[in-house]
């Protein structure tokens, strides 16, 4: 897919202290301007990039929701996390110069390209944006920490609200509500990336709406007890 030849203003984006740094000069702003300049169209279901894919750019997802995912030794597609407006995805591919996962649209979405070479000359000479560059690269790995700690240590119910509650977070960070949420994955996305069958995941969330913790209609979600799903995320610090 080819990029758009739409020019983007970084400095006029209401997600650009999501995914860029906040402290950064006109002038800086303005050579910003000019690495992003181009947006993608990506269509549900298609793919951002794929496997094995020459790295060239990272992406800053200006609307949408993405997934990434692998292929394991027998055919299965393992969900490995899901990334949302304001977020970058793509930094899979710094290491080996090319990409190790696929990362496939949910809905309807749009990114900004950054060609990565042109970020790390820029990031050299604005140290605000190497410092993000960074802070966004340790950010990842703390996420991949948490999810080695959802599969490894955790329980069904604990690993479903702890994916809940990190969800609406994120969205709430992004002037969405603070209780409520459209699941833009489907339960089986969730179980794998859970590590959790779909009939667990179904169930899980049903003992969640009989206990009263969530509203559920369809893929809406309503988090009627944050309290209580925050202590089955987090046994061990709330009791």
């Amino acid at each position: 897919m080819t990029p758009d030849t739409i020019k983007i203003a970084c400095s006029n984006c209401n997600l650009r202290e999501l995914c860029m740094p906040v402290d950064l000069q006109p002038n800086e702003l303005e050579r910003l301007d000019e690495l992003v300049a181009t947006r993608r169209k990506v269509k549900r279901k298609e793919l951002l990039f794929h496997n094995g894919e020459r790295f060239t750019s990272l992406f800053a997802i200006r609307t949408g929701v993405f997934k990434t995912r692998v292929t394991t030794e027998d055919g299965r597609d393992q969900v490995t996390g899901f990334q949302m407006a304001g977020e970058i995805i793509g930094l899979d591919g710094i290491v080996n110069g090319q990409h190790s996962c696929d990362a496939v649209a949910l809905e309807d979405s749009e990114v900004c390209v950054m060609p990565y070479e042109r970020l790390e000359e820029l990031s050299r000479e604005v140290t605000a944006l190497q410092r993000h560059v960074h802070q966004v690269m340790s950010r990842e790995i703390v996420r991949e920490h948490g999810v080695m700690l959802l599969l490894g240590s955790m329980r069904a119910e604990e690993r479903l609200a702890a994916f809940l509650l990190n969800l609406v977070q994120r969205l709430h960070a992004r002037g969405f509500s603070a209780t409520e949420l459209i699941l833009r994955m489907t339960r089986e996305e969730i179980g794998s990336y859970l590590g959790l069958k779909l009939e667990t995941v179904s169930r899980t969330l049903s003992k969640f709406v009989e206990e009263g913790v969530v509203e559920v209609n369809q893929r809406h979600v309503r988090i009627t007890d944050a309290e209580a799903l925050k202590r089955l995320a987090n046994p061990t610090v709330c009791n």
